[in-house]
C-alpha cells in the first residue's frame, strides 16, 4: 500500500472536475474558501442534506480558540491500534520506500499548505493518542497559514496550543502523554469523524457547533446557497422588525409580490450589497413554477 497516492485520491473523488494539487487532492477555490467564512454550519448542512450528504456533521469536540472559524481543505489519516507486524511493516515502508522522516504524525504534518486542515481518525484515543502538542501545532499553523486540525483522540501541550494565533485545532480530550501504540493505516484516504465521512479535498467548516465536511464537487453549489439564504434572513429579520409580513410570510413559501420586494431591497439596500453577485433568476423562475404547478394553493402561496 502507498500512503497519500495520487491516482487512489484521484479515484475516490471522481465528481471533482476543477484543478487538484501535486498529491491529487482537488483544489477548492480559494475564492470559495474565503465566501465559505461568512456562512453558518447549518446554511451549509441544508443542500448537503437533501442531496443525501447526511454523515457530514460531527459536534463532539472541545476546541482550543473557543469562537473562531476553520475553514480548509481536508489531507486525511487514520490510524489503528498497534499491531506490531503492521505498525513494523508500514513505518519501514514509508522510510525506505517513501523517504519520510520521523513518525507518521510528521509524515502528514510536514506534507500541508497554505489553508489546509488536518483531519485525523485516532479512534477516539486520547491516553497516548494525542495527535500534536505544542510543536507540531506551531507547524500546523505556519504551514496552513489559517488552517488547523480535526482530531478525533487528543492533543497535549494545550497550554501551549491556546497561545499559537492563525490555528484552531477540534478535538476530543487533552493528556500529557505523547503519542504511541498507534499506526497510520491511511494518509489521504476516506476517514471517519465521529458520525461523519471525511474525503481529501473536502472543504472544512468548522464553528462553534461544530465541523461539517463539504465535499469538494458541492463546495460551489453550498457556498452560493447558503450565501443566497443568508441575504434572505437578513431582508426577513429586517422586514419582521418593520412589521411588514408576519413569521408564517417569512418562513414559508414567498409570494411574487414578497419576492419582488426582496428583488427591490437586495438591488438598493446596503447590507446586501457585499453579495450584489448572486444571482437569482432561477430562484425566480423555480416560484414561478410552482405556483403554476399549484393553482389550487396561489392563494396561500408564500416562499
Amino acid at each position: 500500500m502507498k500512503f497519500s497516492a495520487r491516482e487512489d485520491i484521484i479515484q475516490i473523488t471522481p465528481l471533482w472536475k476543477g484543478e487538484r494539487f501535486e498529491d491529487g487532492r482537488p483544489k477548492v477555490p480559494d475564492d470559495i474558501l474565503r465566501r465559505m467564512r461568512n456562512i453558518t454550519l447549518e446554511e451549509a448542512w441544508g443542500p448537503l442534506w437533501r442531496k443525501g450528504y447526511k454523515y457530514q456533521f460531527e459536534g463532539e469536540f472541545r476546541t482550543t480558540h473557543p469562537g473562531n472559524k476553520l475553514i480548509g481543505r481536508a489531507v486525511t489519516t487514520s490510524m489503528v491500534p498497534m499491531r506490531p507486524d503492521l505498525h513494523q511493516t508500514l513505518l519501514d515502508y514509508g522510510h525506505k520506500e517513501e523517504g519520510r522522516k520521523g513518525f507518521f504524525n510528521q509524515w502528514v504534518i510536514d506534507s500541508l499548505v497554505e489553508d489546509d486542515v488536518v483531519v485525523v481518525d485516532l479512534f477516539d484515543k486520547i491516553f497516548q493518542g494525542t495527535y500534536v502538542g505544542g510543536n507540531l501545532s506551531t507547524a500546523i499553523a505556519t504551514r496552513t497559514k489559517r488552517g488547523g486540525a480535526v482530531i478525533w483522540g487528543g492533543i497535549r501541550d494545550n497550554e501551549q496550543v491556546v497561545q499559537i494565533p492563525g490555528i484552531q485545532v477540534y478535538y476530543r480530550g487533552v493528556d500529557p502523554t505523547g503519542i504511541g501504540d498507534v499506526t497510520m493505516t491511511s494518509f489521504n484516504g476516506p476517514t471517519r469523524i465521529g458520525k461523519a465521512t471525511c474525503l481529501p479535498g473536502d472543504v472544512v467548516l468548522g464553528t462553534i457547533s461544530g465541523v461539517i465536511f463539504i465535499p469538494s464537487h458541492l463546495a460551489e453549489e453550498v457556498v452560493v446557497h447558503a450565501e443566497k439564504s443568508h441575504v434572505r434572513d437578513i431582508f426577513g429579520f429586517q422586514r419582521l422588525e418593520e412589521k411588514v409580513y408576519t413569521t408564517a410570510q417569512i418562513d414559508g413559501r414567498w409570494t411574487l409580490e414578497m419576492f419582488d420586494d426582496f428583488l427591490n431591497w437586495f438591488k438598493t439596500d446596503e447590507k446586501a450589497q457585499a453579495y450584489s453577485y448572486l444571482d437569482w433568476t432561477e430562484d425566480l423562475e423555480e416560484l414561478k413554477k410552482w405556483i403554476a404547478e399549484h393553482p389550487q394553493d396561489v392563494a396561500a402561496v408564500t416562499l
